[in-house]
């Protein structure tokens, strides 16, 4: 669905505008001539040459004058009908492509709710020993700085590390000569500190001078 949700939408958008173009073919069509009257008129003229008094005169002249009014109030409606058409096309496609963002954004709200935390940017600011995950700032000590730096480094390069060649590039060592229990080590402690901390903000509120407290609604409680 995802793979030709984008196709389905285009498809969707012209198949309305198709439609509102052909209806817009079919009612201009259907609408009268603008210079029907005014021919009808004429032939009245020409059909009845013994129309000879003022008066006779003067009504066709009236008719004559009508005809045009009417032609020009016609051509009017036929820009009027466009101008709605346009519109009720741009309102339609806006409605399909406000549609599909709606569908989307359920869809990855949904995705998070399943994978819960999901990390949109990460800013390792070594100064202020802080980690900043989505603008969430966590304090971390030198060693998990460090350990965080190097695992930062080696995502970038889509590489895998082992516990030794993490403890060699913290050390300066060479990996051969390190424990992989070190570096397994360091990555306890690194996630130790991500996790109090990521418990602390997102779940269990710490309030001043109160206590703790859940940081959730409490509707989605259930205790079996």
């Amino acid at each position: 669905m995802r793979r030709f949700g984008g196709r389905f939408v285009i498809g969707g958008i012209a198949a309305v505008v198709a439609v509102l173009l052909a209806g817009a073919v079919v009612l201009l069509w259907a609408l009268p001539d603008a210079n029907v009257f005014n021919a009808r008129v004429e032939r009245i003229f020409i059909e009845n040459d013994d129309l000879t008094t003022q008066a006779e005169i003067k009504l066709l002249e009236i008719l004559a004058q009508s005809g045009t009014a009417f032609s020009e109030t016609l051509a009017s409606y036929r820009v009027v009908i466009v101008v709605l058409l346009v519109f009720a096309s741009a309102m339609l496609v806006a409605a399909m492509v406000f549609l599909f963002m709606l569908v989307g954004f359920n869809r990855r709200m949904a995705q998070i709710e399943r994978t819960g935390i999901q990390v949109n940017s990460l800013l390792i600011s070594r100064e202020e020993n802080t980690v900043y995950l989505n603008n969430l700032g966590f304090k971390l000590t030198a060693a998990a700085m460090e350990t965080m730096s190097v695992l930062a480094e080696a995502r970038m390069d889509d590489d895998v590390l082992s516990g030794s060649e993490i403890e060699g590039m913290i050390s300066g060592r060479n990996a051969a000569d390190c424990d992989e229990a070190a570096g397994a080590t360091r990555i306890k402690r690194l996630r130790d500190t991500l996790g109090n901390q990521l418990v602390s903000e997102l779940l269990v509120k710490n309030i001043a001078r109160r206590g703790y407290m859940l940081a959730i609604n409490k509707d989605v409680i259930k205790v079996l």
